[in-house]
């Protein structure tokens, strides 16, 4: 499973997925954070995760608004799980489900 996690400019829940490795909270599954545009502040210039930019991607997902996730399911391409995001451990929590059957 891949959380993707929708992030944006100026968002205190999105900050923990971006300067910072969120991996320990959420186990086995792989996290993926994008963006729908290029940042215009020099807010993120120090980031510790590489965020991908892809208004394509943002689409296909039928993301509304950032910060939120989604949880992907690789082999079958579809969106098992969805929701705001404030913290790491708050998505662990929430997809706990994926967590624990891997």
């Amino acid at each position: 499973m891949t959380v993707v996690v929708a992030v944006k400019e100026f968002c205190n829940g999105c900050r923990d997925f971006v300067f910072s490795t969120p991996s320990g909270a959420l186990g086995a599954l792989s996290v993926l954070v994008i963006s729908e545009y290029e940042f215009t502040s020099q807010e993120w210039r120090d980031a510790a995760a590489d965020v991908v930019v892809s208004p394509s991607l943002w689409a296909a997902l039928d993301i509304r608004s950032a910060p939120s996730y989604v949880v992907v399911d690789p082999v079958t391409a579809r969106v098992m799980s969805e929701g705001v995001v404030f913290a790491p451990e708050q998505v662990a929590h929430e997809v706990d489900v994926f967590l624990s059957s891997r």
